[in-house]
């Protein structure tokens, strides 16, 4: 069973590294977003970040697979890579799962 938005104390901040328009990269946001806003209705804040236009900020956060979702807030930082399919996956990773 998922927690409510309102259980959440602090904004999920979210970041979805991508390579450009691949099938997988156009898969896995449009799972992301599905999850989000089934779950998650307003409280989060989600960067999608191509790492061909931002590759120094791909190095700088470590990326070393993609597509790989960054759960940067509230800490500790998660990592979940893959195309986003696995709702219970993604949920559990994101801490809203029991």
């Amino acid at each position: 069973m998922s927690k409510k938005p309102e259980d959440i104390k602090e904004r999920l901040k979210l970041c979805l590294f991508v390579t450009g328009a691949s099938p997988n990269s156009m898969r896995a946001i449009a799972n992301l977003k599905t999850i989000c806003d089934a779950h998650l209705g307003k409280e989060y804040d989600l960067e999608i970040v191509d790492i061909h236009q931002q590759p120094m900020l791909a190095a700088e956060q470590q990326v070393i697979a993609l597509p790989m979702l960054l759960k940067m807030a509230p800490l500790p930082i998660k990592r979940l890579i893959g195309d986003m399919s696995d709702t219970d996956k993604v949920l559990k990773g994101l801490g809203l799962s029991k």
